[in-house]
């Protein structure tokens, strides 16, 4: 089983229920997190192998070049841009479609590649597999990246920490999953943010639960939109400063503070008999 742990957006505790859960079931944890991935702080990585994710992009030869500039009006990322005497690439825009080969004519584009962004796989302290994918600075997709990490696995159970939000690296992250466990914090703006994950999720026909983070009693919002649209509410983690405190420094909860074990144990059992 493939399970997703996302979130609307930062902060709401996303990291802390994966590499709790990761820590209960020593599942393999996936950080799609690609531009800012920190579960390594929690998992304390022992790095075993480093690999380099590449795209390519044009490259024109100007001396087959007839400057139709009908490569520029395919592109949609004006990655591809004819200008008066030249065409100007801008390789950080592209994409890697391969279109602005495919409709020249003149045969005029080949391809160079460059890095943008690498994957780590280790070993956390409690011995289970890790996979990190890590975007380069500068960059505006690492949907590469992640693709590659489930390509290049032979992994077939593991936990998937998602990038926040609904973005493209969340779409590529979370279609691999059979289950994902949507993390919010009782706030308006969590459950509006979380509002917009679950229609991603509905959209691509992912089965979903809810766990409510820094909980308090007197916070009903987000219980009571869960109630209204029948969702499942896989577990509450309290709003708690001795979690704070552990997770300042890079601890996992059910590890130091065995008191609080039972809840992802109980999150994790409700995704596990999922459907049975």
């Amino acid at each position: 089983m493939k399970i997703a742990v996302l979130s609307g957006k930062g902060g709401t505790g996303k990291t802390t229920v994966s590499t709790n859960l990761a820590f209960i079931s020593k599942l393999p944890l996936f950080d799609t997190d690609i531009e800012e991935p920190n579960s390594h702080i929690f998992l304390k990585n022992n790095i075993l192998e480093e690999k380099s994710v590449y795209m390519n992009y044009p490259k024109v030869d100007m001396e087959k070049c007839n400057l139709c500039g009908e490569c520029g009006d395919f592109c949609r990322f004006n990655a591809v841009i004819p200008a008066k005497n030249t065409v100007l690439i801008f390789e950080e825009s592209c994409h890697d479609c391969g279109g602005c080969g495919v409709i020249c004519k003149q045969k005029a584009i080949s391809w160079e590649k460059r890095e943008i962004g690498k994957i780590f796989t280790g070993k956390t302290y409690f011995n289970s597999n890790t996979v990190c994918g890590k975007l380069n600075v500068g960059e505006m997709s690492g949907v590469r990246i992640i693709k590659e990490m489930y390509k290049s696995s032979k992994i077939k159970d593991f936990l998937i920490d998602c990038p926040p939000g609904t973005a493209c690296t969340t779409v590529a992250a979370v279609e691999e999953s059979d289950f994902a466990v949507v993390v919010t914090e009782p706030s308006p703006f969590g459950l509006s943010d979380m509002k917009l994950v679950i229609k991603l999720l509905r959209d691509m026909k992912i089965p979903f639960g809810v766990v409510i983070n820094k909980a308090e009693e007197n916070e009903k919002e987000v219980k009571d939109y869960c109630l209204s649209e029948n969702i499942e509410i896989l577990g509450e983690i309290p709003f708690s400063r001795k979690i704070a405190e552990n997770y300042s420094k890079g601890n996992i909860t059910s590890d130091i503070l065995p008191e609080y074990r039972e809840i992802f144990e109980n999150i994790f059992e409700k995704v596990k008999n999922y459907g049975n």
